[in-house]
């Protein structure tokens, strides 16, 4: 499992990927925008390339971009879906020109209304957003809907709906997936501070999705307790999910080939370079035991 942090942009694109090696990133995760807001201007096509350059020669692993938090694919509201579809179009696009591998989006409220289902409303969205970024983009990478900590009407707590929703816009011909966050699945009740949790995890993505389902992990520990519904992260260790419910990740064997990246609170670059050094050790723990155990045949 490559690990990696969400690493800031604030300093120029190729400096990013300074960042991201200096703190220890085996693979990376950006806006492509403000996230707080609805559009931004263009991109400049000569800095994507340098960004992509300089990405591949420091050996940086998978790339994702994280959407704006403004948009809601689960909304009742017809102008604000029809807003957020294109905006997610947009950062999509944006997202192509860098190179990235996903795009990681939050789906919003669950839709009360008359004509879908909240599975549908969100997997419409999804659909539109990616047809009308690929009339005007080459590459564009898949859509990742992240799962919810459920409070109020997000959509989303629950890795089946999750699931449906990515397996709906695959079923109209997109290319989408899931992103497991793990603050939110501890707060909406998903126990992954053991074993029993992840393997639940798997389950659900192999039933619906099947293999390679599940795309990203943010790997993010909880200040609150499980199923209290509370979205706040903690470093690695010293949440609800512990460094036991990390090292369970590691070793659970349908999760060796996701990407992992870090969402966290605090002060670069120290908030980064300390918690990717947690998850190592614990990667490496988990390697070494595999190694230790007697051969089953």
């Amino acid at each position: 499992m490559r690990i990696g942090a969400h690493v800031p942009v604030g300093d120029g694109w190729v400096e990013a990927c300074g960042y991201a090696a200096d703190v220890g990133c085996e693979c990376l995760q950006v806006f492509a925008k403000s996230p707080r807001m609805w559009a931004g201007p263009p991109r400049d096509p000569s800095e994507a390339k340098s960004f992509r350059a300089e990405r591949a020669r420091l050996g940086l692993g998978p790339l994702f971009t994280h959407a704006a938090y403004l948009i809601n694919l689960g909304s009742d509201d017809p102008l604000l879906w029809e807003r957020s579809c294109s905006a997610l179009a947009d950062e999509l696009t944006r997202a192509a020109m860098l190179g990235a591998d996903g795009v990681v989006v939050h789906a919003g409220t669950t839709y009360a209304g008359a004509h879908h289902t909240p599975v549908g409303r969100v997997a419409a969205g999804v659909e539109l957003a990616w047809r009308a970024a690929s009339e005007s983009a080459a590459d564009v990478p898949p859509v990742l809907i992240e799962n919810s900590a459920g409070a109020g009407r997000a959509f989303g707590s629950g890795m089946a709906d999750l699931c449906a929703a990515a397996a709906e816009a695959r079923a109209r011909g997109v290319s989408a997936g899931v992103c497991f966050d793990t603050c939110h699945g501890f707060a909406a009740g998903i126990d992954v501070s053991r074993p029993k949790g992840w393997t639940a995890v798997c389950d659900i993505v192999d039933e619906v999705l099947g293999a390679g389902g599940l795309m990203l992990v943010h790997a993010n520990d909880c200040t609150g307790g499980l199923g209290e519904h509370r979205d706040r992260h903690a470093w690695i260790g010293e949440g609800g999910v512990g460094e036991e419910g990390f090292a369970a990740m590691f070793r659970e064997p349908r999760m060796a080939d996701v990407p992992v990246v870090l969402e966290m609170p605090g002060m670069p670059p120290d908030k980064d370079r300390v918690n990717l050094d947690v998850l190592r050790r614990l990667r490496d723990a988990g390697a070494a035991a595999c190694d230790r155990a007697p051969d089953s045949a």
